[in-house]
């Protein structure tokens, strides 16, 4: 049951961060540049969001090179909580809900991923890793 836990896991985390960058595929990502540009950091930096919202997640899902999509997605989050969330740490919203629950979801899931590895239903596992 663990490894079907493992697999319920990765593919709840991939699946719904994937929208956020299927998302983005569509509408691009000008405003992203431009709040990393804001910043002073560089605006290629904000090509990042692809790798954190499309091809981590997508690698995710199917279990191949699962620790490194779930590290992919952790960074992501990360810098995501740097340049747009900084000062929603102590913020509840209008239901009493924590402001960052979603971006935590994300976080603290692909760190579970990070550290549990695929399990036995996915492409690593077949593949010996």
């Amino acid at each position: 049951m663990d490894d079907l836990g493992k697999l319920v896991l990765r593919v709840t985390l991939g699946a719904l961060l994937l929208f956020h960058g299927v998302d983005k595929l569509i509408g691009g990502i000008d405003p992203i540049v431009g709040m990393v540009a804001a910043r002073g950091w560089p605006a290629l930096l904000a090509w990042g969001v692809y790798a954190g919202e499309v091809l981590g997640p997508l690698l995710v899902i199917v279990g191949l090179f699962t620790r490194l999509g779930a590290l992919l997605i952790l960074g992501n989050m990360l810098v995501a909580l740097l340049l747009v969330h900084g000062g929603h740490f102590l913020m509840l919203t209008e239901t009493g809900g924590w402001r960052l629950e979603l971006q935590a979801f994300y976080l603290l899931t692909a760190l579970a991923v990070l550290l549990l590895g695929p399990g036995e239903h996915s492409v690593d596992a077949r593949r010996g890793s």
